[in-house]
């Protein structure tokens, strides 16, 4: 049968898992994971950082996940990925690529603020963690490749 592109894509990776994880990747990961929370442990203190979370205490959950940085105050998991991902792009310090791209400033907020929001007993490890963070990583890439919009960007400014 045909395989639409989309759909290709989506094989690619489900099929995706922690043996595909090289060393290097891990360590590249690791250290794209320890810049991601250093900028972002910057950027709470910002003002739109500021404002972005007192729009967010208006939500509340079951579920919560931590603000960076502030250990006694939690959002539902969409929220606190929404405010940790300000504050990572807003000193505009977090990693980025060819074309204009911040992927950890992307993935990193969402897949922590999810990993929180596990039950105990289901908590999934820092090898998940990083599968998951490189999954997110591989899927903006991805999409990137497919953009004719983002082949563009260069060529706008």
């Amino acid at each position: 049968p045909c395989q639409t592109i989309t759909g290709n894509f989506a094989n690619v990776i489900h099929g995706l898992n922690a043996n595909h994880l090289t060393d290097r990747v891990i360590q590249r990961s690791k250290r794209m994971i320890l810049d991601t929370l250093g900028v972002g442990l910057l950027g709470i203190s910002t003002e739109v950082c500021h404002k972005v979370t007192q729009y967010s205490k208006i939500y509340s959950s079951d579920i919560s996940s931590t603000i960076w940085g502030h250990l006694d105050f939690r959002l539902p998991p969409l929220y606190a990925a929404f405010v940790n991902g300000v504050a990572v792009h807003s000193m505009d310090f977090d990693d980025t690529w060819h074309p204009a791209t911040h992927p950890s400033g992307a993935v990193l907020p969402a897949v922590i603020a999810l990993s929180e929001a596990f039950p105990q007993k289901k908590k999934i490890s820092g090898l998940d963690l990083l599968l998951a963070f490189n999954v997110g990583i591989e899927v903006q890439g991805r999409l990137l490749r497919f953009s004719s919009e983002a082949r563009n960007i260069p060529k706008r400014y």
